[in-house]
Parts: structure tokens; sequence; C-alpha cells
């Protein structure tokens, strides 16, 4: 069965408020993937550099760096329908004051971009915070993992169709009109949640203080264990999905198969997903997951970048075989996400805290996306290409495996307990 088809079965077996919520984080990681097939058309008309553009594609976490904890906790104040609503709001303007700042031009327009992407990143929070949640409520008794399992999949489909589409968005109305149309379907899902989502009051209970929550979740282990590997997680695959649009492009792949082969590499990740939330559901054991997933990165990340001998001399596998890598390193690393998403329900302290458990995955993630790419763009900028790439992921996912047997530590001491 293939990864399209297993997430069809899965969706249709949930409520449409669930699959509405996915929806919505769906088009949440459309606006975080717009920028990389952007990134040609802002050089050539910004004129912003390499760096510049890595800073660009991780400014977007500046609030979830900043503000994950406390956004958790004003989400499960306000609201879990109502924080969605509110994030779909943010993304739908910003998204629209960049398009506008991008079309008037001039010399203000990088800084009203920045300014749009950090208004994003706000609104990227608001919406993914209380999604978890909501699907916990939404979803029938039974299925809750493999619900999870779908909406740890927003990401990576977000991304992909951002990556498939953008390019001939961006080719036929410039990046500006790109901006505006994405504007659009965060305004549309936005419309779809007030449809389907039943209002939070229908499950209001009363909800203890902020601060006792707040200290709750942080002196929890759990909850810290979670967003490390998040962390460790997420930061390896944004800089390497991020970037294969330029390293495409500097290698000379026409723009359309850079598109299509970007989005094909993020999209296996979909299929890690939903694969990952299944083993969950039959009783697999997360941490022998979190450790396979972390492991096939390692090895795929290595298999993909690596390269003997310098210069003319060097030698690396062939560019169908380091593809194939870039793919696998995208599959097995899908089934961290839906592993951790469900762990984070597990490990957060109480029902009340779980909007704050994932905001602090959430905050500790944007850290190490605002990191990434940055990062593995300065080194391929010192040594003239990305062949060091993999000791990068090599060493995210070395951490990634050992928070896994820390996590499966924890779990079994509190089945002795």
């Amino acid at each position: 069965m293939t990864g399209h088809a297993a997430a069809g079965r899965t969706a249709a077996r949930l409520p449409v408020g669930v699959v509405a919520v996915v929806c919505g984080g769906v088009s949440a990681a459309l606006h975080l993937g717009k920028l990389p097939p952007a990134v040609p058309a802002l050089q050539s008309t910004l004129g912003i550099g390499l760096i510049e553009a890595g800073f660009l594609l991780s400014l977007v976490q500046l609030a979830g760096m900043a503000l994950g904890l406390a956004v958790g906790l004003v989400a499960d104040q306000i609201g879990l329908r109502r924080s969605m609503l509110a994030g779909l709001t943010l993304l739908t303007l910003a998204s629209v004051l960049g398009g506008l700042a991008g079309a008037m031009g001039g010399a203000h327009a990088v800084p009203w971009l920045l300014t749009s992407r950090a208004i994003e990143g706000l609104g990227f929070l608001l919406t993914v915070m209380p999604a978890p949640g909501l699907i916990r409520r939404l979803a029938p008794a039974g299925a809750d993992k493999a619900a999870l399992g779908l909406w740890g999949a927003y990401m990576p489909f977000g991304v992909a169709l951002a990556l498939l589409l953008g390019p001939a968005s961006i080719g036929w109305a410039g990046w500006p009109g790109w901006w505006s149309a994405l504007s659009v379907v965060s305004a549309l899902a936005a419309g779809w949640i007030v449809r389907v989502v039943p209002a939070d009051m229908a499950f209001e209970k009363p909800m203890p203080s902020q601060g006792p929550r707040l200290r709750a979740t942080v002196a929890a282990s759990g909850p810290w264990l979670v967003a490390s590997a998040f962390a460790v997680y997420s930061a390896q695959w944004i800089a390497v999905i991020g970037f294969l649009p330029a390293i495409y492009a500097g290698a000379g792949v026409p723009s359309g198969w850079s598109a299509v082969l970007t989005a094909a590499a993020a999209a296996m990740n979909i299929v890690g997903n939903i694969a990952g939330g299944r083993w969950l559901q039959r009783g697999g054991a997360p941490a022998t997951l979190l450790r396979w997933g972390f492991a096939t990165m390692a090895l795929a990340g290595i298999a993909a970048f690596a390269q003997v001998g310098q210069g003319v001399q060097a030698e690396a596998l062939p560019p169908a075989l380091r593809y194939i890598a870039v793919c696998v390193f995208s599959l097995g690393g899908g089934v961290v996400p839906a592993t951790l998403f469900m762990l984070a329900v597990r490990v957060a302290p109480g029902p009340a805290t779980v909007s704050t458990t994932v905001g602090l995955m959430q905050q500790a993630s944007a850290f190490g996306q605002f990191l990434a790419p940055p990062a593995v763009a300065w080194i391929a900028h010192r040594v003239g290409g990305w062949q060091w790439t993999w000791l990068a992921t090599l060493a995210c996912s070395l951490v990634g495996i050992a928070l896994a047997g820390s996590l499966a530590r924890r779990h079994a001491a509190t089945e002795v307990a």
C-alpha cells in the first residue's frame, strides 16, 4: 500500500474535525516551506546571499524559539480552537504583508519581508501548538495514536506541497504572488475549522492557573526529553530539505526537475509518519522506533553527502544513489515526529499541560531550526560545497539515539513504579 493510500484510509476513519485540524497544520507548514523555492527569485530581485537566505529560512522560527512555552500556556488558556484560528489569521495577514512589500519593491522590501516572516512564526506557533490536544479530544477512542501519526505528517506534507507548487507559481506571478496565494489558503483553512470543529466551550473545564502548569511542565523530565529529540530531528531535516533546491540549482538541475525531486524527498517523510503511527497503534515500542528513525537518518545522511578525497579527485556515490539516500533520510526520519507527538501527550504532567508540553517541544525545535540552516550554509560556503553536511546530520542523529535511550529508561521506571 502506498503512503497516500494509507493516509487516505486513515483519514477516512477519522472525524472531519480531525481532518480539518490536520489541514490547518498543513496550511501553516506551507508558509514555512514557501521560502526555499523562492530563494533564487529573492536573490535575483533583492540581491540577498546564501547565508542571508539561510536566515530568512530560519527567521520564521524566532517566535517559536522565544515564545514556545508562553504560547502553549496561552493556547490552553484561551481555548485550543480559538488559538488555531488566531494563528491562521496571523499567517494570512503576514503573508499578505510580505506579498505587498515584494510587489512595491524598493529598499524597504527586505525589512518588511523579515518582519512578515517573524509574524508568520508567531502565527505558526498559535496554529500548531493546540493541534495535538484538539486531535486527542476529537479522535474516537482507540484511534488517537493513528490520528496523531497523521498529524505528524503536517509539516512534510505542507513543505512538499510548497516545494512542488512554488516554482510554477513564482514563475507565473512572482514571489509576491506566491505569498498572496498562500494567504488565501490559510484563510480557507480557518474558515473550515470554524465550520466543523466544535467551539471550545464544548470541552472547557476549570483550567489551573498558568504558573502551576508552567512549573509542572518544566519540572518534569519527560517534556524536556521529547523536546530535545524533536529539536535534533527537525534541525537536520529542515537543513537538508530546505537547501535541496539550492543544491540542485548549483548542480545545474533544471528548476522544474529540482522542484519535483525536492518535493518527492519531502513527501517521503509523510510515508514515515503514517507508518510510525500505524506501528504505534499496533503496540510498537516508541523508543525502538526513535532509535531506528535516527539511525536511518545518520546512515542516509552520510551516503547522501560524504565524499572521499578533495577537489577533482573527490569521489562520492553516483547522483541517483545520493538522491535515493536523501529520500531514505526523509522516510526514516518521518517516524520520529509521529512518535514524539504521541509521547508528548503521554509524558505531559497532566491533561492541562499537553499544549504546554507541545510548546516546549516547539520551542526546542525552533531553536534547532533557527541555528541549523545558517550553520549548514556557512559550512557549505567555507568549504565550497555540501560535502560536509553529513557531519551535522550525524551529530544530531547520535544525540537523538541517546535521548531515545533516556526515554526508554524513563518509561521502564514508570512501569515499575
